[in-house]
């Protein structure tokens, strides 16, 4: 087996583990995870838990009809996240810390230091912090719409050194395992490409929502932001056992680089764009080599209708170079784009900056 060293885990657990039969909480898998996450506690370490189950929590408690509405899923999430969280807390002396996240607040920079600070505090007070979507407010364009990828932003912004998905299978196979008695495990992946994308199924329960493919996609987020990321079976207990001893009884997914600023971090990985800008090769290069912010005599092109401090591709040759934040909105940047910036205010009647994107807002690719 591999050998891994950690200090702050995020731990994420899906319904398949906390709702086995699709219609309530069950402690049938968590005791030796439970065990695991006191016994860690104990010797120093920092433990964050993104947990499932509240939809399936609350699917016994409101009968609905088979097609429900978005309504009605929401009234079951409410109910059921107050069971799922009972159904945490028995297994501990300690308090469970609920916090409840939607896409939107991880995109918003306020928001997300808020968040960021709430956690530490939560461990500062020897808690147990419980992250879940917030599925009772939250549509489709506010989620993150899995706990795999919830649980690599909340690592993110958690600043964890380590991100540990348990799963129903014992991690990443050459095939799928169900379907294919030759498949092996795969103990170690060093990059995350095509090929590794290639070797994911579908979804493995009909009660959770990611399958191996969110997996690698959380996975691709933390390594490449230092994190080292695993995928192990939560059924089985001995799983616990060989993760307190420092072995990995599943995937590691190595990180590759060392961890990035939470600014860079929250650009990068959390914000959609909403618009592209097109440069030309001498903004390209003054980017590029010279680390300098964007100016608008640099932009060939606008597209998108984005907003003043929306993120925004940034372009040169058709390539993705560059993320970040506008200073501008799309429509003032299409009449000064190619002017100097010291012609900003006589063309728009107001100069907001004299640049289009900042340096320090701004991720190169």
């Amino acid at each position: 087996m591999n050998r891994f060293t950690w200090q702050r885990a995020v731990i994420k657990v899906g319904s398949a583990l906390i709702a086995p039969e699709g219609n309530e909480c069950s402690g049938r898998f968590l005791l030796a995870l439970a065990r695991f996450i006191t016994a860690s506690r104990e010797a120093g370490k920092e433990v964050i838990l993104v947990s499932s189950g509240s939809v399936a929590a609350g699917r016994s408690k409101v009968k609905i009809r088979h097609n429900a509405s978005i309504a009605e899923k929401q009234a079951m999430a409410a109910i059921g996240q107050t069971l799922m969280m009972a159904n945490w807390q028995r297994f501990f002396d300690f308090p469970c810390a609920q916090v409840l996240l939607t896409a939107d607040d991880l995109r918003d920079r306020t928001r997300y230091v808020n968040i960021k600070n709430t956690l530490r505090e939560i461990l500062i007070h020897q808690a147990l912090p419980v992250v879940n979507e917030n599925d009772t407010v939250a549509v489709n364009e506010l989620k993150v719409g899995d706990n795999d990828n919830l649980g690599a932003y909340t690592a993110l912004v958690a600043q964890a050194d380590t991100l540990i998905i348990c799963s129903d299978i014992d991690g990443l196979y050459t095939a799928d395992p169900r379907k294919d008695p030759t498949a092996t495990l795969i103990p170690t992946v060093e990059k995350i490409d095509a090929t590794i994308y290639g070797l994911a199924g579908g979804a493995g329960t009909s009660v959770g929502t990611g399958g191996m493919r969110t997996k690698i996609e959380a996975a691709e987020k933390c390594t490449k932001s230092g994190i080292q990321t695993l995928i192990v079976n939560g059924r089985k207990g001995e799983t616990f056992d060989s993760l307190l001893e420092g072995s990995v009884p599943g995937t590691l997914f190595k990180a590759n680089s060392t961890p990035s600023n939470a600014r860079r971090l929250w650009l990068t990985h959390t914000l959609k764009t909403a618009g592209t800008i097109e440069i030309d090769d001498g903004a390209k290069e003054a980017l590029v080599k010279k680390g300098a912010s964007l100016l608008p005599s640099g932009i060939t092109h606008i597209h998108g209708h984005f907003e003043q401090g929306d993120a925004v591709d940034v372009v040169c040759n058709g390539n993705t170079i560059a993320k970040g934040l506008s200073l501008y909105n799309a429509k003032d940047l299409l009449l000064i784009k190619g002017k100097k910036s010291k012609d900003i205010a006589s063309v728009l009647g107001y100069e907001t900056a004299d640049v289009a994107i900042h340096r320090d807002d701004m991720v190169l690719f």
